[in-house]
């Protein structure tokens, strides 16, 4: 079993595995047509649908075997603000793929960017990974956006190739190595 030390401290956030008392806080955004507007299959959610992806977020809090998630609660003083996420895609590979869901009332201080890498932080340092990718529709410019924050390339601009909302959509890909995290990391500030 692969898990973080909990729970991870920022500089401004607390990650900690979700519980069921998040329930509030998730519903929040989950309820909000602008933030799931892009996730493929998902419209906005009743509180009954969100206890039901709370209690399977809450059981999401190690990485077991491939195919597993690990999803982290990303708290402030005003609560849960959003979630981050490690799908554990190749052991072979060391390979998982990143996620990650906001408020988007707590957007634009770079809280995201934050909490996001504090998990690549654990996913390259102690799990062990060789590469992180991330991957989101080809209109979602903020999603698009936090991934170069994070330092991750773009790898692939997948022209129409899966259905999203009963028409063919774009899907990006960005992803960034153990050797360039580390290497984006110890660089000096410019």
């Amino acid at each position: 079993m692969f898990q973080p030390t909990y729970p991870i401290h920022t500089t401004r956030l607390v990650l900690r595995p979700i519980t069921l008392d998040d329930l509030d806080d998730v519903y929040a955004w989950q309820s909000r047509p602008d933030v799931v507007r892009w996730m493929l299959g998902v419209g906005p959610r009743t509180r009954e649908q969100s206890l039901s992806s709370v209690a399977a977020m809450a059981r999401e809090d190690a990485l077991n075997a491939v195919g597993d998630c690990l999803t982290l609660a990303v708290t402030t003083d005003a609560g849960v603000i959003g979630t981050v996420e490690l799908v554990w895609r190749s052991e072979t590979d060391r390979t998982a793929e990143l996620g990650y869901v906001f408020h988007p009332d707590h957007g634009g201080r770079g809280l995201a960017t934050e909490a996001a890498s504090a998990l690549l932080d654990w996913g390259f340092g102690e799990f062990g990974l060789h590469r992180v990718y991330a991957r989101c529709h080809g209109g979602n410019e903020a999603s698009a956006r936090m991934m170069a924050r994070l330092g991750m390339r773009r790898e692939a601009h997948h022209v129409e190739s899966y259905l999203f909302g009963g028409e063919w959509a774009d899907q990006l890909t960005f992803a960034v190595l153990a050797r360039e995290w580390r290497a984006r990391a110890t660089a000096p500030d410019s």
